[in-house]
């Protein structure tokens, strides 16, 4: 009897000790300064929207219960293993989703994460988004530049310490390279003009958050007065782009890559004539940013490859496969790689 007794207090012990631990929390300061009261052990969380999506998934994907940005046709074939059926609960931040309230309750994440470029009212956003649901909400900064830091940090709050300090490294390799190139090339840089839309009308500036890309690795051509960090860009029109008329033209969608090659107007540009235009791959999402997120760095390999591949001695097709390889989990065939470049080359 009395070893029984002992045998039952152990295991009570125990599992007092493990809901003790279990619910053990620490005090976290994010990039907005808000120190938050986070579970010690987080398991459980749910991205903001796409740009913070597609960074967790690259780190942490088992710990995901819900998804904010919807697959799509481009996307799904990459992304699905990742997340299987997980539940769709809409954008929480900066979107025009109606957040599915119910389903987040339900779902109980530990933690709601937003990673990106920080707004000017990051820290009051933060603080009404976290009361409203009344769920802990934290914000981790991050730009092209310090993308390997970003990963680093978000490893440690994760308990992805390995995992994290694995893509940093891989992305300060990348960026390291690019400046080596981009070193090389001196005053050489390419003036390139990216237009977005149906059109080609809409342009990113140079300054943009989205922008930052095409401000590292060229000369942007489009330097206009209020530079838009939208991912739709600067509405321009044609004569500014005839202005402008740049070495280079990469175009965001098939049509207005396809209309430039049989437009007289668009035919008048020295990119056009010399055949010195492509069209952004997509896969499984744009490589030059939208969302503006970290696949942006295989917008880098590609774009310093194509436009100085006597400077960029590095193999394209095994770069993008490692990419896709360590932040998706996937193994990119010949003939899928082929398919993504397609466009996306000099001709």
């Amino acid at each position: 009897m009395f070893k029984k007794i002992i045998s039952l207090l152990l295991a009570m012990t125990m599992l007092l000790s493990f809901v003790s631990f279990a619910e053990e929390k620490i005090a976290f300061t994010d990039s907005a300064g808000r120190t938050v009261e986070l579970p010690k052990n987080i398991e459980r969380i749910v991205p903001t929207g796409p740009l913070a999506q597609l960074v967790l998934l690259s780190i942490a994907p088992e710990k995901f219960v819900g998804l904010s940005a919807k697959l799509d046709d481009t996307s799904r074939p990459f992304i699905e293993p990742l997340v299987e059926d997980l539940p769709f609960v809409g954008q929480l931040y900066g979107g025009k989703d109606e957040i599915n309230l119910e389903e987040l309750a339900k779902l109980d994440p530990q933690l709601i994460l937003d990673v990106g470029e920080p707004k000017k009212t990051i820290k009051e956003d933060m603080d009404e988004l976290q009361a409203r649901l009344g769920i802990p909400c934290v914000h981790i900064t991050m730009y092209l530049k310090d993308a390997g830091n970003t990963y680093q940090e978000l490893g440690k709050l994760l308990g992805k310490e390995e995992k994290g300090e694995q893509l940093a490294e891989y992305l300060n390799k990348v960026y390291k390279r690019m400046q080596e190139i981009n070193d090389k090339a001196g005053d050489n840089r390419v003036n390139m003009l990216y237009c977005l839309s149906e059109a080609g009308l809409n342009v990113t500036a140079k300054g943009s958050f989205h922008g930052e890309l095409i401000d590292m690795v060229a000369d942007n051509a489009a330097v206009v007065d209020n530079p838009i960090s939208r991912g739709t860009g600067n509405e321009v029109d044609m004569e500014q782009i005839l202005l402008w008329n740049p070495e280079v033209i990469v175009f965001e969608t098939q049509a207005a890559y396809e209309n430039a090659g049989k437009d007289p107007l668009w035919q008048s540009l020295d990119a056009i004539k010399n055949k010195k235009y492509m069209k952004v791959p997509v896969g499984p999402y744009n490589w030059m940013g939208f969302p503006p997120s970290v696949q942006r760095y295989l917008g880098i390999l590609w774009l310093q490859k194509t436009l100085h591949p006597e400077l960029a001695d590095y193999d394209l097709k095994a770069e993008v496969q490692e990419y896709f390889k360590l932040f998706y989990d996937y193994e990119l065939t010949d003939a899928q790689y082929d398919e993504l470049v397609a466009y996306s080359l000099m001709k």
